[in-house]
């Protein structure tokens, strides 16, 4: 099994589902007392919030991106954004890892 490495926290009720979604489906799979093999990095929501509202994109892609490095330094082999509107980061993140 891969580890997964998630960038939550934003908001942290949203990372909530993200972790349960991924552990219900690996218990469905692989039965028994299986979860997934997974690490966080969780952000702080407000800070996120007040940069999006500023418009400040090219920051949160740097955020998105250092999440990203310390997840995959961590032994993440895949990276899942735990939120919709972050997507716009994607780019950011895949320039940031080899993941």
């Amino acid at each position: 099994m891969k580890t997964i490495g998630l960038i939550g926290g934003m908001s942290w009720e949203s990372s909530k589902v993200y972790y349960e979604l991924i552990n219900q489906f690996v218990k469905e799979e692989l039965g028994g007392f299986h979860s997934a093999d997974c690490l966080m990095y969780s952000v702080d929501f407000a800070e996120v919030e007040a940069l999006q509202h500023q418009g400040k994109w090219a920051e949160l892609d740097r955020m998105m991106a250092d999440a990203a490095r310390r997840l995959e330094r961590g032994g993440a082999e895949l990276i899942v954004l735990c939120t919709n509107t972050m997507h716009r980061c994607r780019a950011a993140i895949e320039a940031a890892t080899t993941l």
